[in-house]
C-alpha cells in the first residue's frame, strides 16, 4: 500500500521584467544627470539670495562634482560585493534625503554640504548602473536597444536640466530644483525595490582593498578639485596639487599590482576597447560638457536671453537625442557597426562645434545657435551608444560593475576637464580684449567663439583616437 504524502508547497519564484528594470534605471540615472546641469541656469539667483561671492558661487557645482567623480570607482567595487540593487536603492535615498536639504538651506554653508552629500548619493547610484544593464541584457541586438534607451535618457536629460532650470527658478524659486527630486526619488526607490530582482554579490569578504580605495578615491577628488577649481588659483598651485594627485594615482597602481583582493583589476586596461573607449569618452565629453555651459553662456551674456528663454533654446536637444536615440541608434548600430557610428557621431560633434565658432556678437539663434545645436544632438546620439557598448564589450561579467564606475568616472573628468579649459579660455580671451578697449558684447562673443573653436578640436582628436585605437580587428580579440 502505498503512503501519499502531501509534498511541501514550494515558494513561487516571481518573474522580474527587465524592461521594466530599464525604465526604473533610467529613472535614478535620469535624477542625478538632471541635477548636474539644473542649478546651471538658477546660479544667479543663488548667489543673490544667499550672498555667494563669485569664486564661492562654483561651489554649487564644484560640491557636487568633486565627490560624485572621486568615489564612482569604490562604490563600484562594493556594489559587486553587496550586491547592485543595494547600492542601487541605498544611492537613491541618500540621493533623494540630500536634495531635500539642499531645497530648505538657508546658507552658503548649509547648501555646499548637501550638495556634496548629494554627489555622494549619485556616484552610488550611477555607478552600478552601467553593470546591472549588460547583465539584464546579454543578447547583442537587445543590449544595443537597451544602451541606446540608456543614452538617450543620460543625454537628453542633460539639455532638459538646462530647461527645467530656467522653468522652476523662473515660475517659483530656485529652491524647487531641488525639491522636484523628492517625489521623483521616492517613486523610484518604490519602483526599485518592487521591480529589481534582488542579488547577493560576492560578498563583503570577498574585500575591497580599502588602503587602494582610500588612494584613488583620495586621487580623483583630488584631480576633479584641480580641475574645477583651475581658474581660481595661481599656476604654481594648480601644477603642484596636480602632482600630488598624479603620486596618489602612481601609489594606487603599485598597490593593486601587489594587492590580493585589488580594488581595481589591472586586467581591465590590458582591454583595448574599454581603455580606448574611456579614453575616447573623456574627449567628447569634455566638448559636449563645454558646450552645455559656454553655449547658455552665449544666450544670455551675447544675446541677452532669461533663464525660461535660454532653457526653452536648449529643448530641440533633448527632442533630438530622445527621438534620434530610441529611433534608430540600435538598428543603426545593429546594420553599419558601433564602431561606424561612433566616427559619423564625431564627425558631426565636431562639424556642431566648428559652426558655433563662428556665432557672432550680433547672431541669431535660428541661424546661428539651432543648426549647430541640431548636429550635435545628432552627433551625441549616435556616437553615445556605440561608445557605451564598445566599452562595456571590453569588460568581464565580473567586472561589470567596476568597468560601469570607470566608464562614469570618465564622464565626470572629462566633463569638469572640458569645462574648465574651455571656460578659462573664453574669460581670458574677453578680459585680454576688454583690457585692450573692446566692449563688453563684442569682446564676450569673441571669447566663447575662440573657446567653441578649441572644442571642435577637442572633438578631432576624439575622432582621431576612435578612429586608430577602436578599429576592428579580424586577427584578434580583447
Amino acid at each position: 500500500m502505498t503512503v501519499l504524502t502531501e509534498s511541501p508547497t514550494r515558494p513561487t519564484h516571481r518573474t522580474y521584467s527587465r524592461w521594466a528594470s530599464l525604465v526604473v534605471l533610467c529613472a535614478g540615472t535620469l535624477m542625478t544627470i538632471l541635477d548636474g546641469n539644473i542649478v546651471t541656469v538658477a546660479m544667479p539667483a543663488i548667489q543673490s539670495d544667499l550672498g555667494f561671492s563669485a569664486p564661492g558661487l562654483a561651489w554649487v557645482v564644484n560640491a557636487y562634482l568633486i565627490p560624485f567623480g572621486g568615489l564612482l570607482l569604490l562604490v563600484g567595487r562594493l556594489g559587486d560585493l553587496v550586491g547592485r540593487r543595494r547600492m542601487f536603492a541605498a544611492g537613491l535615498t541618500v540621493f533623494t534625503a540630500a536634495s531635500v536639504l539642499c531645497g530648505v538651506a538657508t546658507s552658503q554653508g548649509m547648501l555646499i554640504a548637501a550638495r556634496a552629500l548629494q554627489g555622494v548619493g549619485g556616484a552610488m547610484t550611477s555607478a552600478v548602473v552601467l553593470g546591472m544593464l549588460v547583465s539584464l541584457f546579454p543578447e547583442p541586438r537587445e543590449q544595443a536597444r537597451a544602451i541606446a534607451v540608456f543614452s538617450a535618457v543620460g543625454a537628453a536629460g542633460g539639455a532638459l536640466g538646462t530647461f527645467l532650470g530656467g522653468a522652476l527658478t523662473q515660475a517659483l524659486n530656485w529652491h524647487w530644483i531641488f525639491l522636484i527630486n523628492l517625489p521623483i526619488g521616492v517613486v523610484a526607490l518604490l519602483a526599485a525595490l518592487r521591480v529589481l530582482a534582488p542579488e547577493d554579490g560576492e560578498g563583503l569578504g570577498r574585500g575591497a582593498d580599502y588602503p587602494g580605495a582610500a588612494l584613488v578615491t583620495g586621487a580623483l577628488m583630488l584631480t576633479v578639485y584641480v580641475i574645477v577649481g583651475s581658474g581660481d588659483r595661481d599656476l604654481t598651485a594648480t601644477l603642484l596639487l596636480a602632482v600630488l594627485a598624479l603620486a596618489l594615482f602612481v601609489a594606487f597602481t603599485v598597490r593593486q599590482a601587489r594587492a590580493a583582493r585589488p580594488l581595481l583589476r589591472l586586467r581591465l586596461f590590458g582591454s583595448r576597447l574599454l581603455s580606448g573607449a574611456n579614453a575616447v569618452q573623456v574627449l567628447m565629453i569634455g566638448t559636449m560638457f563645454g558646450f552645455q555651459f559656454i553655449g547658455a553662456l552665449y544666450l544670455q551674456r551675447v544675446l541677452g536671453y532669461g533663464e525660461l528663454l535660454t532653457g526653452t533654446a536648449f529643448l530641440p536637444a533633448p527632442i533630438a537625442i530622445g527621438v534620434l536615440m530610441l529611433g534608430l541608434s540600435a538598428r543603426t548600430i545593429g546594420r553599419f557597426g558601433a564602431y561606424r557610428v561612433l566616427l559619423a557621431g564625431l564627425v558631426l560633434i565636431t562639424g556642431g562645434m566648428a559652426l558655433l565658432g563662428r556665432a557672432p556678437a550680433d547672431g541669431s539663434y535660428v541661424t546661428d545657435v539651432l543648426p549647430p545645436l541640431l548636429l550635435l544632438s545628432a552627433g551625441f546620439a549616435a556616437a553615445m551608444p556605440a561608445l557605451t557598448g564598445i566599452a562595456m564589450a571590453g569588460a568581464r561579467e565580473e567586472d561589470a560593475g567596476l568597468a560601469s564606475g570607470l566608464f562614469n568616472t570618465t564622464q565626470v573628468v572629462g566633463g569638469s576637464l572640458g569645462l574648465a579649459i574651455l571656460s578659462v579660455l573664453a574669460s581670458n580671451r574677453t578680459e585680454g580684449l576688454l583690457g585692450g578697449g573692446a566692449e563688453l558684447v563684442p569682446a564676450t562673443a569673441e571669447g566663447y567663439q575662440l573657446a567653441f573653436r578649441v572644442g571642435a578640436g577637442i572633438a578631432v582628436g576624439a575622432l582621431g583616437l576612435a578612429a586608430v585605437v577602436l578599429r576592428p580587428r579580424a586577427d584578434a580579440q580583447d
